[in-house]
């Protein structure tokens, strides 16, 4: 009996020496890892934000995209009030390397939504733009957006032109949307639709009133500068693409940095 008890201690000791040996390997190859992984997602980021700016292919090479984002500068905008603080305000070492993500999850830095139309709970009060100029002047406008569709959040980045209202380009890198249906929001064809078309009506500059139209835009669309085809057979996913531009570029979101733009305080 002392012998059987004698082999299940050993068996324990050594269960458990062996989970504390691979926790501690594991342990020390995350902390290993992540600067690599830190990279790569700002690496990812800024390919994607170029991509949708209209600059560089998403393809591109790393040193492509380094010396291309160099172009930018990014800043860190009040949502609701359109004023710009530095990395010190958030605690942040850089603008870039704010996390908006973790942002919206901190209540001191973020506020709950009970009017929601983009489905995202919470906003951060702070928000990333990425901002182009060519000899002083603002030549394109980078906005970061996310909002829920079917099935999953949404993120992307939706470009303007100078002038803050003028579509440049709209990319999504990220959500869980049908293959087929909603996931098109991802196709070339479906996002050249949005090139060229306006967010605001003028004189309207806090309240767009942009629309994904079922059965497409048509010549002789009323007001079609402001609408784009809605995806065929994926309504939810459109109606989902349609609240979040029009949250994000609303009064509550990035709207009044737009209106500085326009202004020429930026």
């Amino acid at each position: 009996m002392s012998q059987s008890n004698d082999t299940v201690s050993k068996i324990l000791i050594v269960a458990v020496t062996l989970s504390i040996v691979f926790s501690v390997i594991v342990s020390g190859a995350a902390v290993t890892l992540r600067p690599a992984q830190e990279r790569n997602e700002a690496l990812s980021t800024r390919s994607n934000m170029l991509a949708a700016a209209g600059i560089i292919e998403a393809d591109a090479s790393n040193d492509k995209v380094a010396e291309t984002f160099e172009r930018f500068e990014v800043l860190l905008v009040e949502m609701g009030t359109g004023e710009t603080v530095s990395p010190e305000t958030v605690k942040a070492e850089s603008a870039e390397s704010y996390d908006q993500r973790r942002a919206a999850r901190d209540p001191d830095i973020s506020r709950g939504l009970q009017d929601d139309p983009a489905g995202i709970n919470r906003q951060a009060t702070y928000r990333k733009a990425f901002v182009l100029k060519d000899n002083g002047s603002v030549e394109r406008v980078v906005l970061p957006i996310h909002g829920y569709g079917l099935w999953s959040t949404m993120y992307g980045f939706l470009a303007l032109e100078g002038d803050g209202n003028t579509v440049a380009g709209l990319r999504f890198y990220e959500h869980g949307e049908t293959p087929g249906l909603g996931a098109k929001i991802q196709s070339p064809d479906w996002v050249a639709k949005w090139k060229g078309k306006e967010i605001y009506e003028p004189g309207n500059w806090q309240n767009p009133n942009f629309r994904l139209i079922k059965g497409g835009v048509g010549e002789n669309t009323e007001g079609r500068e402001h609408k784009v085809d809605a995806l065929s057979g994926a309504t939810l996913t459109s109606r989902g693409v349609e609240s979040t531009i029009n949250f994000w570029l609303g009064e509550r979101g990035y709207a009044p940095f737009l209106a500085r733009v326009r202004n020429g305080e930026i």
